[in-house]
């Protein structure tokens, strides 16, 4: 078993809340990042596939194709996007990362095993200092 890692980025908006709370409420849990005027991210999103490596082509998927699939399904609907607004995987979800990253492997999951390997884990940096690691 060997595992491969593609990187992508994207830039975002999002506010973290929830329309149940006040907005001191809201402040109060999610600080700034519950700003109504919205605040953006520079993301680098990590998506790792494992699997045997083909004897005829020496590796485990051609990462053009991966690269492909996660731009498709991802990327492109969420680079210079407000996640809380305008992506159709993240609708009726709190725009947390950790619930971003588990909604990219979802929209991932069915194409990478198309390619004949296996989704090991999603991997999303919001911030040098903050990551989320998602293995389904």
């Amino acid at each position: 078993m060997i595992q491969i890692t593609r990187r992508e980025r994207f830039n975002a908006a999002h506010r973290l809340f929830r329309p149940d709370y006040s907005d001191e409420m809201n402040l109060e849990i999610f600080g700034k990042c519950s700003n109504p005027n919205w605040h953006g991210h520079n993301y680098e999103l990590f998506v790792t596939v494992k699997g045997e490596i083909n004897p005829e082509t020496g590796f485990l998927i051609n990462l053009k194709d991966l690269s492909s699939i996660i731009n498709k399904k991802v990327i492109d609907k969420l680079d210079h996007k407000n996640i809380n607004l305008e992506v159709d995987f993240m609708k009726g979800k709190l725009a947390s990362t950790e619930n971003l990253a588990k909604a990219i492997w979802e929209e991932l999951q069915l194409s990478v095993k198309a390619l004949g390997a296996e989704l090991h884990s999603v991997k999303l940096y919001e911030t040098e200092n903050n990551f989320v690691e998602y293995i389904g």
